[in-house]
């Protein structure tokens, strides 16, 4: 799990913790941490030498069978440290750890929208870097309208979103 806020207790945080404690008996959720440790991507700083935090994200996804991004918005889109993270796991190009990892983006925002245009952001963004965007997984939720961690209706969506993930076929997307 990617989550797009640094802030310790922002409530995309709190999703993702709530989904890595809760998830299914099946499902092993990892939150990738020391994202804000990354520098922004520089082809100067990648390849065999790339900071130690670099190489630590590109191993923790390449192990991982799906990725899922927790964010909120920045101004109409994904936070930066969601973009550079992706920036990172695309390269080497063609051939970066996200690339065939199904892929989905749920998460939350005090807006009406909750965060939808950050989620499209991050779709297409994994998308082109390789990733297996799964389409129809979307939870885009406003905190204005409900306690997104404690409302169990709405935290339901999210880990329907969470098992859907899960439960994407790999086989399907390599086809």
């Amino acid at each position: 799990m990617l989550v797009g806020s640094l802030r310790a207790d922002s409530v995309n945080r709190r999703i993702a913790e709530r989904l890595r404690d809760e998830a299914p008996v099946d499902v092993m959720v990892e939150i990738v941490e020391g994202l804000g440790d990354l520098p922004f991507y520089n082809e100067e700083l990648d390849g065999e030498s790339a900071p130690s935090s670099v190489q630590a994200l590109r191993q923790q996804v390449a192990v991982a069978d799906r990725v899922l991004a927790v964010t909120p918005e920045h101004n109409g889109t994904m936070p930066p440290v969601l973009g550079n993270a992706i920036d990172w796991l695309s390269r080497p190009y063609g051939a970066g750890a996200i690339v065939g990892k199904p892929f989905a983006a749920v998460g939350a925002t005090p807006t009406p929208y909750g965060g939808k245009w950050a989620h499209e952001a991050a779709r297409r963004s994994a998308g082109i870097a390789g990733a297996v965007v799964v389409a129809d997984i979307a939870v885009s939720q406003s905190t204005i309208e409900a306690d997104v961690v404690g409302d169990h209706v709405v935290f339901a969506k999210l880990s329907d979103a969470l098992r859907a993930l899960a439960d994407h076929e790999t086989a399907v997307a390599a086809a």
